[in-house]
């Protein structure tokens, strides 16, 4: 045991050697270039290097380099970007966690010299000062004086705890906050050999994959198995024509291999060209850019991919204190003894002035904490709560002088106070303690009445039922120890305490409902007082709902939880074991579990769900844990991060229907181009335009679709359910055949050419092809953006989508009349122009009578 005037300098070294620093091991950040390299695993880049690849050792061969280039760019630009917003985000993170670990504390050292020492500096033997307010900086234990003890972020204890030195509980554990009381403390473990640093070391193991990987994993198969189908078939097809139709057979060996070599560029050039190279960009732009938005949000996003995931989450599991409530006990209602009901303090002060001054004495001078400044500092939260009661009154009161005082002892359950010039003892407690000593109660204006024991009574069974906790005050001229309390009290008041719930709470459990997302509330309450607040915040709605405590959990068996957790709204007396089971049961059923916490208990079942909630005001080990940090600890904002999520995977739906479209349109045009005789009716650079639309200008302007509130209407999307839904394929295949047969009767039907004078200006010719091209990827973005009828609708909530789509045509009037030779274009008349854009606007109704159909035969669906 270190002696009383502590370590001394060389004693701290060589304790630091021995024992270790008491910072935690902190895991090493990615760097910007590891991050970078990871992006290369994301199944569609996958794809895409192993087009590029092919595309290399064709562009060797004198093909054409624009393709490379737009691959290589839409690689590195996809991955760069995403990795610099994970990058930035783990950055802000650290900050937070700076800021959270700049704590100090104060340690004797040299013989009793006290100083003010950062929390990182103690060391095993160190004798730390404690004070109400301060967090416990190691593990350890008390040796002198007594403490209250806050220890629910490490163990999930909801009530405060006496420690004493010598005694089962005089054992401090890091993290703990003191609420009253001074002591001093040695410390016995440090860094990671805390409870703390142990359970921040065991957030190592991997969790499963988010829904988007496992989606874009599936699409990448579905992209990789139709590419190659599509390649063979177009090989296939020239090779018969080449060989058979045009009896290329009979040309010798040397003609053969090349007629080999023409189909395989081509199949190389279909499979090129049907790879949405677009993707990996968009999806990183519309992660990222909603990432910064949800920022504004308090939503501290530390994963891309955990944006997403919260949208597709059908369960959550959320800690009660902090979260659905406001984290702090408040007087919210005034009983006195003839059940006269007042609601708040400042209505008791209007209508009971002189019952009033006994009950304002009662919660600022018996109490451990104090009034200064305008501000509550020390005390347990029920003396804080009792104090903010009266905080408002604390400038207009007199300040009278106290005497005898006996503290708060969670044993004996009450507290006493005299007040000299009142000749007066102030007595509050617990009401089964201090009730049986009333005989008598103060009426509102302030008369001495006998007390019926019924009328309390009643009360505590109502407010209890209410999840409220009752404070009985009373008033004495006899004396009052700590071994003895007289008879004869008479009762002022009865002040229920209760932690509200938030205001936005109700709302956000109904929204959440009606997302389809079970909400279930896990605390360390009794049943009793959790079912009350479950009621208040919308979680209870009917007789079917399951209420259990944690012996009841641990005496299901996981078949047995697996079939109750559809009707389970709340787990009172809630083990941290018990969230790690829960989101077990909920992940083997096939959900996506999330997980709120802000304790270092939270941490393992953060981690294991399949999307954390670590909360702003919590522990550091949390917010290692969670993918998503809540900087406002409200329900709120974790439903504003579910509606985000839903729009982020619509908005990348939208996006792969419009260049899904496209590429089928080109893939066709591609192929069937040299079959009537056109051999090129897309140059090189035309095509990097087009890819450059495709791509790049079309991911931002998916990236910027309104969360829109009817989002959250919808049920949860399955965690296997396919990118390309039945709806996606069928406006895909739709809208791109009816293009092609669009472009190719341009290209090859007789009035056609007459009208655009083919024959003696085939250039002419081409450019209104160029034009009714793009013009048709223009108006199948607005196809693409709705799924309703009113292809206008919410359009000016996404200024971006139409400002680009702007950008785009002007552009390409640009191209159009000064684009030239490297274009290859020549000046439109007018006419011709409004006749390739008319052309290419068809695709608007025809779209429209395939959403009319859907919905006439009642099979419409959407994104």
């Amino acid at each position: 045991m270190t002696g009383s005037g502590g370590l001394s300098s060389g004693e701290v070294q060589l304790s630091r050697q021995q024992h270790g620093s008491n910072g935690l091991e902190k895991q090493s950040g990615n760097p910007l270039l590891s991050r970078f390299l990871e992006g290369f695993s994301d199944p569609i880049i996958r794809i895409l290097l192993i087009a590029l690849c092919i595309n290399i050792v064709f562009m060797l061969r004198g093909a054409p380099w624009f393709e490379t280039a737009g691959i290589a760019v839409a690689v590195f630009l996809a991955t760069f970007v995403s990795a610099l917003s994970e990058y930035g985000s783990d950055a802000a993170f650290q900050r937070m966690q700076a800021e959270a670990s700049a704590v100090t504390c104060r340690v004797r050292r040299d013989g009793g010299m006290v100083s003010s020492i950062p929390s990182d500096d103690v060391v095993c033997g160190d004798l730390v000062l404690l004070q109400a307010g301060e967090s416990v900086p190691a593990d350890g234990f008390l040796r002198e004086g007594a403490l209250e003890v806050d220890q629910a972020a490490l163990t999930g204890e909801s009530r405060e705890i006496h420690k004493t030195p010598d005694s089962e509980q005089s054992s401090l554990l890091r993290g703990s906050v003191i609420v009253s009381g001074e002591g001093l403390m040695e410390v016995t473990a440090v860094g990671s050999n805390t409870m703390y640093g142990s359970m921040a070391k065991q957030l190592q193991e991997d969790t499963r994959e988010s829904p988007l990987h496992v989606r874009l994993d599936a699409l990448a198969g579905s992209i990789s198995r139709l590419g190659i189908a599509a390649a063979i078939l177009v090989a296939a097809s020239d090779l018969f024509l080449s060989l058979f139709v045009q009896n290329g057979l009979s040309q010798g060996i040397a003609a053969i291999l090349q007629h080999i070599l023409h189909a395989v560029t081509l199949a190389v050039t279909v499979l090129v060209v049907a790879v949405p190279e677009g993707l990996p960009m968009m999806i990183t732009v519309v992660l990222s850019s909603n990432m910064v938005r949800m920022m504004r949000d308090h939503v501290l996003v530390r994963r891309l991919t955990g944006i997403e995931t919260a949208g597709s989450m059908n369960i959550l599991f959320t800690d009660k204190t902090g979260t659905l409530t406001c984290g702090r006990m408040t007087a919210e209602l005034i009983f006195t003894g003839d059940g006269t009901r007042f609601d708040s303090m400042s209505s008791f002060q209007n209508s009971a002035p002189a019952l009033f001054q006994q009950v304002y004495a009662d919660c600022r001078y018996n109490s451990g904490g104090m009034i200064s400044a305008g501000n509550v500092t020390g005390g347990n939260a029920t003396d804080r709560a009792l104090l903010y009661a009266i905080l408002p009154m604390a400038a207009t009161e007199s300040t009278l002088p106290i005497g005898e005082k006996i503290p708060f002892d969670s044993r004996r359950k009450y507290a006493a106070v005299r007040l000299p010039s009142r000749a007066l003892t102030l007595v509050r407690g617990a009401p089964e303690i201090l009730l049986p000593y009333c005989t008598q109660f103060l009426t509102p204006d302030g008369r001495i009445h006998s007390l019926s024991k019924d009328i309390p009574r009643r009360i505590l069974q109502e407010q209890a039922a209410e999840g409220g906790r009752v404070i009985a005050m009373a008033i004495t001229d006899r004396a009052v120890t700590a071994e003895h309390i007289p008879t004869g009290l008479t009762l002022t008041a009865l002040i229920v305490l209760r932690d509200p719930v938030r205001r936005e709470t109700p709302q956000a459990v109904h929204q959440l409902k009606s997302a389809g997302i079970r909400t279930i509330m896990l605390t360390g309450d009794h049943p009793d007082t959790a079912r009350a607040v479950a009621k208040r915040c919308g979680l209870i709605s009917g007789k079917q709902d399951i209420i259990a405590d944690s012996k009841q959990l641990a005496a299901w068996s996981d078949r047995e939880l697996e079939q109750c957790l559809p009707q389970l709204s709340v787990v009172a007396r809630a083990l941290p074991s018990d969230k790690v089971r829960l989101v077990q049961a909920a992940q083997r059923l096939g959900l996506v579990a999330g997980m709120t916490g802000d304790g270092v208990n939270d941490a393992p079942a953060l981690k294991l769900a399949d999307i954390g909630f670590a909360m702003g005001s919590g522990t550091a080990v949390a917010k290692e844990a969670g993918d998503i940090v809540i900087t406002d600890d409200n329900l709120a904002s974790i439903a504003r991060a579910v509606l985000y999520g839903r729009t982020i995977f619509k908005s990348i739906r939208k996006f792969l229907v419009f260049q899904l479209t496209m590429n089928v349109c080109a893939v066709g045009v591609s192929i069937a181009g040299p079959l009537i005789g056109i051999d090129t009716p897309v140059t090189v650079m035309q095509m990097l335009w087009i890819n450059l639309i495709m791509d790049t200008l079309a991911g931002l302007a998916f990236s910027g679709e309104p969360p829109l509130k009817e989002y959250m209407q919808e049920e949860p999307k399955c965690r296997e359910e396919p990118v390309l839904n039945s709806y996606m394929k069928g406006q895909i295949a739709f809208t791109g055949v009816y293009t092609i047969i669009l472009c190719i009767l341009f290209l090859w039907a007789a009035p056609v050419r007459r009208f655009f004078c083919y024959a003696a200006e085939p250039l002419r010719f081409l450019t209104a092809f160029f034009a009714l091209f793009i013009f048709c990827g223009i108006f199948n973005a607005f196809n693409a953006r709705t799924h309703r009828l009113n292809l206008l609708a919410y359009i000016w909530k996404n200024p971006l989508f139409v400002c680009i789509m702007a950008v785009v045509a002007v552009v390409q009037l640009a191209l159009i009349y000064f684009g030239g030779a490297l274009f290859r274009t020549t000046p439109l008349p007018l006419f011709d122009l409004a006749a390739a854009v008319v052309l290419a606007a068809t695709v608007i109704p025809v779209d429209f009578g395939r959403k009319l159909w859907l919905r006439m035969r009642g099979k419409e669906r959407n994104f």
